[in-house]
């Protein structure tokens, strides 16, 4: 068992034109609409955040989402199931740390239950006046790859953090990976100068499952060929390869545009280009179909 199948049959079930993308627009209403959950012991674990990392995580991850589909982040509800073992200053740090990452974006509201962990839901709404909305499908051949930043980091911070005989991980440049992976940054400029400037269709993507797994989903969606040279993938020297492609949690976005864009967008970085043939992507020249098997598995024991 794993996500994509489980997605696959929910939206062969209900028939539904919105499932497909990180967050399903509701174009009548003019608004995006996205839900994201975090789960003790599968997406963090107590010993290794603080209720205030925490809470500022849950929002940056569903703010990302919004941002991923070119929408304005606007408003969030947060349902949170929390064990006995808790107290209220958990709850405490925890929004004081949601409101920080909110910024601007309005807590509204959200539910609170008992249960044997931590369990998180959180639903974020944007609005997509004044913006074009970007869908995993749009991607076109001749469009070039574009990110807003490194990849990697989180995933070496993860490492850093679940190694114990690292006695110095929260000093020095280490510190740097473990902020990527407990606080990351939604890429809300990089989105908005892409959604407001677009006047054709694009495709953008989080990288919160992985930059290859950003990059396959577009390309199989869009039916095309996704060609990255690696070498241009930003990324801190420390981390290896894998790290950067499949590792997860980086928060920042790729997406498909046409090139005549890009003389209206600053702090990017080209690092491929998209052309038709076979869906799937190149790394350097070498075709993958499927990548499945490098992916992270929630649903795997």
């Amino acid at each position: 068992m794993d996500e994509k199948s489980l997605i696959h049959i929910i939206k062969s079930t209900l028939k539904s034109s919105y499932i497909g993308d990180d967050c399903a627009y509701l174009q009548d209403l003019g608004i995006v609409i996205t839900q994201d959950s975090l789960v003790e012991d599968v997406h963090f674990k107590r010993d290794l955040i603080t209720p205030y990392q925490l809470g500022y995580k849950t929002v940056m991850v569903n703010i990302s989402d919004v941002c991923a589909s070119g929408a304005k982040p606007m408003y969030l509800t947060i349902s949170l199931s929390l064990s006995n073992c808790l107290n209220e200053s958990f709850v405490k740090h925890f929004y004081e740390g949601a409101k920080t990452a909110a910024q601007d974006v309005k807590i509204v509201g959200g539910d609170l239950t008992g249960s044997d962990k931590i369990y998180i839901s959180a639903t974020a709404i944007g609005t997509d006046k004044g913006r074009k909305i970007s869908s995993r499908s749009n991607a076109k051949p001749g469009y070039k790859i574009i990110v807003s930043g490194e990849h990697g980091s989180s995933a070496y911070g993860l490492k850093l953090l679940l190694d114990k005989s690292n006695l110095c991980r929260k000093e020095g440049i280490n510190n740097e990976f473990i902020k990527a992976h407990l606080m990351p940054a939604a890429q809300r400029e990089f989105s908005q100068q892409i959604a407001e400037n677009a006047s054709e269709d694009y495709a953008m993507m989080d990288t919160s499952d992985g930059l290859a797994d950003a990059l396959m989903q577009i390309a199989q969606a869009s039916d095309v060929t996704i060609s990255i040279d690696t070498s241009k993938i930003p990324h801190n020297p420390l981390i290896c390869m894998d790290t950067v492609l499949y590792g997860g949690e980086d928060y920042q976005l790729v997406a498909a545009v046409p090139e005549h864009l890009l003389k209206k967008l600053d702090n990017y970085m080209i690092i491929g280009h998209v052309k038709e043939g076979q869906s799937g992507i190149e790394f350097d020249n070498i075709f993958y179909s499927d990548i499945d098997s490098k992916l992270y598995n929630h649903f795997k024991e």
